[in-house]
């Protein structure tokens, strides 16, 4: 029983999870044990303690009276992500071609483009797969510290990057433009390549999840 209730909870914390990252449990929405519970036809006790774990990680707050909301996102908290990105991922990018490993870079960066084109229907999946290749750009550092700094906040650049692309970001025409990346990769330009990465991920990702508010 207690194998079977530890399940039960990993499977409703994933669940409840995605939700929020999708954004079908969008931000500052209120949420109830009664309510979760029923729609994922469980008790309450295995979503108590996904709840828990999901509070832990910030993404349900509760107030003074214990009414639970999941975890608002603010213009600030976009700013900060998108400026921990550019200068994270800026200087990792340099990094590739002044370390001479930009050819070798353009096919690990060209197998997570690939993905993203095949999740292009799904802008959830979509999102998950452009967090693998900004992943696979700050590898480059091979910074233990970074990467803990990026996992902690992936959860928030996934959200963020769901109104990125409902305000602006076009998902086909950046896929095809990150092939082009790609390309400038290959033939060591690295002033193109980053244009592209600048554009596309830092500059157009922040204005469009900005215009949520408008």
């Amino acid at each position: 029983m207690a194998d079977k209730n530890i399940s039960l909870a990993d499977q409703a914390y994933q669940k409840i999870k995605q939700n929020i990252l999708n954004l079908t449990y969008a931000p500052g929405m209120p949420l109830t044990e009664s309510q979760l519970a029923s729609e994922l036809g469980m008790s309450r006790s295995p979503v108590r303690t996904a709840i828990h774990m999901l509070q832990a990680e910030g993404l349900i707050v509760s107030d003074y009276y214990k009414s639970m909301t999941v975890k608002e996102i603010t213009d600030k908290d976009i700013r900060d992500i998108y400026q921990l990105r550019e200068l994270i991922e800026g200087a990792a990018f340099r990094l590739i071609f002044t370390s001479g490993r930009q050819e070798e870079y353009s096919y690990r960066i060209e197998e997570k483009v690939v993905r993203m084109c095949a999740a292009a229907s799904d802008p959830y999946e979509w999102e998950i797969a452009d967090t693998a290749l900004h992943m696979e750009i700050i590898s480059i550092l091979d910074n233990e510290r970074i990467n803990r700094i990026y996992e902690n906040n992936l959860a928030e650049q996934i959200r963020i990057g769901q109104y990125s692309i409902r305000y602006g970001m076009h998902i086909h025409q950046t896929n095809e433009r990150l092939k082009k990346m790609v390309r400038y990769m290959r033939k060591g330009d690295y002033k193109q390549a980053y244009q592209i990465l600048h554009d596309d991920h830092f500059s157009l990702g922040q204005s469009s999840a900005l215009k949520r508010t408008e």
